[in-house]
């Protein structure tokens, strides 16, 4: 008997009835259809639309998860996983209903390894959570998107943040995962071996799927120690191709620094605002070292060399762990930062990235067509592998607003793929990326939907993404 799929722009309505009076039998309160809980399970952070769920679910293992699955697939139900809901192109959202699986309750440390620098979770436990269990093994997680995110939700969306200069992304942080497929069963796709040439690579395969090929149940992560010092530092620059100059030259030169992040003076003068400081309203790097007392200073000390190079009128660092709290903690909040600048408007907030050589060029572009179509539009970026943001302010009630924002994010991400870049760098594609995936992957794009047919046949996972 041939297995029914979901089609575009379908939605199975006797299906969904039964599957909710099954998931309802089996799980009881664990088991929600309120409209406020489906819309807090739909939520985006970004101007696009809310599609609500038909239910939401609360597994707290992984043989809940495949009772789940079994009950979709036998529906033909979708199933859209959830951490904490803070991505930003619509990957939560429900384009042809289904059920929410809320992996929150699924937030346990599962092993950790010290001795191998390594250790296992279950998808909902956040990265603070996580970092504060391994403080007193003297190792940390370093993946910093920002966000407080699920490690499950990071792994999914391939996230990277603010450290991945130095420590790479998801990509390069995940050894293994154990995900629950289409035929409920639960595969382990590696073990701890910090290298294999075993088969397909299916990790990374799963890393980045954005929930679209499985439902994720536990994730093996490799681990670093905890930098003896670390030093933290404010550089101000001229102009915003100054700023990035000494970015390219930095990297170039082989300095290890841990972060490097550019704010353009918009964003400067919102996190001000925001965060109470009082720095230059000028293109300005964030940077941090890793390392001991005397690397970390010399780190500075040919940091510093450089920026002058460029124009810098000095860079200000300091090791005082509360000075740099306060610094990051402006810089993560860079996106209340920027809906602070209107308050009332609606925010697009989207990332491209570029090779390290383009990414004055780019960011330079991006600052010409923003006053060129005279738009509110701060920039700020993870510099040292060439990702960065833009958090465009409009009216999402204005048509002709909208149009604009719109045709802003086409153009951007026509310059990036210009460039050899991407059209995004760490936020995923979602729905909000959908358009421009075609024009960077050509063909490849019909292998991947190979893939998605092959191990999701029904097309039951997180549908609507990624392909339409």
């Amino acid at each position: 008997m041939a297995l029914k799929a979901i089609r575009a722009g379908s939605r199975n309505e006797t299906g969904i009835d039964t599957a909710k009076a099954q998931l309802a039998a089996r799980f009881g309160d664990r088991f929600q259809t309120g409209e406020a809980i489906r819309a807090q399970h739909a939520h985006t952070t970004t101007y696009i639309p809310a599609q609500l769920p038909d239910g939401v679910v609360f597994p707290e293992s992984a043989d809940e998860v495949r009772e789940i699955v079994a009950i979709a697939a036998a529906n033909t139900v979708p199933l859209i996983p959830f951490g904490t809901g803070s991505s930003l192109e619509g990957h939560v959202n429900a384009p042809h209903g289904g059920i929410s699986v809320d992996m929150m309750s699924m937030n346990r440390v599962l092993e950790v390894n010290a001795e191998d620098l390594d250790c296992r979770v279950e998808p909902g436990i956040t990265r603070e959570e996580l970092n504060t269990y391994l403080r007193d093994t003297g190792l940390f997680f370093p993946i910093d998107p920002g966000a407080n995110a699920s490690i499950g939700g990071m792994a999914s969306t391939r996230a990277s943040g603010t450290n991945a200069v130095r420590y790479g992304t998801m990509k390069d942080n995940v050894l293994a995962l154990t995900v629950v497929t289409a035929d409920g069963r639960e595969v382990r796709t590696a073990h701890r071996a910090r290298k294999s040439s075993a088969g397909y690579d299916l990790t990374r395969l799963f890393v980045g799927a954005e929930g679209t090929l499985g439902i994720i149940t536990s994730i093996t992560l490799r681990l670093q120690g905890i930098p003896e010092v670390i030093s933290g530092g404010v550089c101000p620059f001229p102009t915003i191709a100054d700023a990035c100059n000494a970015v390219i030259l930095t990297i170039q030169s082989g300095i290890p620094v841990a972060r490097i992040e550019l704010l353009d003076a918009l964003q400067m003068r919102a996190c001000n605002n925001y965060s109470g400081l009082s720095y230059e309203e000028t293109p300005t790097l964030f940077v941090e070292f890793h390392g001991n007392s005397e690397s970390v200073e010399m780190q500075s000390r040919h940091f510093a060399e450089i920026a002058a190079d460029f124009g810098s009128s000095g860079f200000i660092w300091t090791t005082n762990p509360e000075e740099r709290a306060r610094l990051w903690k402006a810089r993560h909040n860079a996106y209340w930062a920027q809906k602070s600048l209107i308050p009332g408007a609606a925010i697009l907030s989207t990332d491209v990235c570029v090779p390290i050589s383009r990414l004055a060029d780019c960011v330079a572009a991006t600052h010409e067509d923003i006053a060129a179509h005279g738009l509110t539009a701060p920039i700020v970026g993870h510099a040292g592998d060439g990702n960065f943001h833009v958090g465009l302010l409009f009216d999402d009630k204005d048509a002709a607003d909208v149009a604009r924002a719109e045709a802003f994010v086409e153009r951007l991400n026509a310059r990036a793929l210009s460039m050899d870049g991407t059209c995004t760098g760490e936020h995923g594609i979602g729905q909000g990326k959908m358009p421009f995936l075609e024009a960077e992957l050509g063909d490849a794009l019909d292998l991947m939907r190979q893939v998605k047919r092959s191990l999701d046949p029904q097309g039951i996972f997180n549908p609507g993404k990624i392909f339409g």
